[in-house]
């Protein structure tokens, strides 16, 4: 019996995702390459300017209203033509609507930098164009690609996940943006997958526990353990505090480490989900990481649900190709093909049931240890 939910809705999003990235080839064939190149090349300047507009909150500071560059920058204490610059840049690319000479509101865009818009993505603005996330790009790409070796190694000393550990701040900038993400991929993870054949989610490397709560809000019958590092996990009780959200009260958390100590399974019942874990690891870390899932699991009939991207064996789009290139970046993990994906199960002892299609760029991979089938 399948776990697939809403396939025609998924299959209609395919449609458009792969129509839209054709429709982005476009500038390829009507631009002529030098001007493309140089489009390109010069592309960062839009970045740090949503940075720098992101950092200074101006979205939220102009809220519904409709203001000139002068009282915007009174509010935020900045200089008055370097706002209306600024501002104007990020109106010709389509952030914010210029209505009248250097008068500016929101528009459809900008509105999700807005700290009031519950699916604001600013955190992730911020995150991506950090300096601590900005140099490597810029200082190291070159020498990791000549050593293959992260970037991020070569410019801060350790990998993005062991520096996490000993840079609070901005750990919890990461799990920010990390939640963040339901408002680029939407909810389809808790919509087209059938969790009500569960009792319990345990989640691993759930952060603050988003993507559970959203699942607990549709199915009463479930509860969720978060497992994560101790520090993510005092940040997520803390966050939760007092807060009545649907399910929360069958939220729970537990400090673990993923290369160690997973909760048992108790059933067939449970479910582990991580959701964009396993692409953050290197081959051999995810095989160890699948074999403890493997003996956690195992005769019980617990499932384990990837939720991971799936690249195309050849050509893959701008999206899937970015979202690999950060990984390369920070880690030693990497996005991966389905065959990619199969070859790690084999090693681990673990087969993929079913890959279940998401109203998303992401699909969720079902595993059961081989020895149930």
């Amino acid at each position: 019996m399948s776990f697939q939910k809403n396939a025609g809705a998924v299959r209609r999003f395919a449609k458009t995702i792969k129509f839209g990235a054709w429709l982005q080839t476009i500038s390829n064939k009507l631009t002529p390459p030098p001007f493309r190149l140089m489009q390109i090349g010069s592309a960062f300047w839009q970045s740090r300017a949503l940075y720098v507009a992101a950092r200074l909150d101006i979205a939220t500071t102009m809220g519904d209203e409709m203001l000139d560059a002068k009282e915007i920058a009174i509010r935020i204490a900045a200089n008055t033509d370097a706002i209306g610059r600024l501002l104007r840049l990020l109106a010709a690319i389509g952030i914010f609507e210029e209505t009248a000479p250097h008068v500016f509101r929101n528009n459809k865009f900008s509105s999700f930098l807005r700290m009031d818009n519950p699916k604001n993505v600013r955190a992730m603005i911020l995150m991506h164009n950090s300096e601590t996330m900005s140099r490597p790009w810029f200082e190291q790409l070159e020498q990791g690609v000549r050593q293959g070796v992260p970037p991020f190694r070569l410019s801060h000393g350790e990998e993005l996940f062991s520096y996490l550990d000993g840079h609070v701040d901005f750990d919890k900038l990461f799990s920010e943006a990390m939640d963040s993400v339901e408002a680029l991929t939407g909810d389809s993870f808790a919509s087209d997958f059938d969790w009500g054949r569960f009792e319990r989610i345990v989640d691993v490397g759930g952060s603050r526990g988003t993507k559970s709560l959203a699942i607990l809000k549709r199915h009463p019958n479930l509860s969720a353990l978060v497992v994560d590092r101790p520090q993510v996990i005092a940040e997520a009780q803390h966050y939760w505090a007092g807060n009545n959200a649907i399910g929360i009260e069958r939220l729970h958390f537990q400090a673990g480490d993923i290369l160690n100590s997973i909760p048992p399974a108790q059933s067939d019942r449970d479910i582990y989900l991580l959701s964009a874990v396993l692409h953050g690891f290197d081959d051999n870390t995810c095989v160890t990481i699948l074999r403890n899932l493997a003996n956690t699991c195992g005769r019980t009939g617990a499932r384990v649900a990837l939720l991971e991207m799936v690249l195309p064996e050849v050509g893959a789009d701008l999206a899937g190709a970015s979202f690999d290139m950060q990984m390369f970046m920070g880690s030693r993990g990497r996005e991966r093909t389905l065959s990619e994906w199969t070859s790690l199960f084999g090693r681990s002892g673990m087969a993929l049931e079913e890959m279940v299609g998401l109203q998303s760029l992401g699909n969720i991979l079902v595993l059961l240890p081989q020895k149930l089938f």
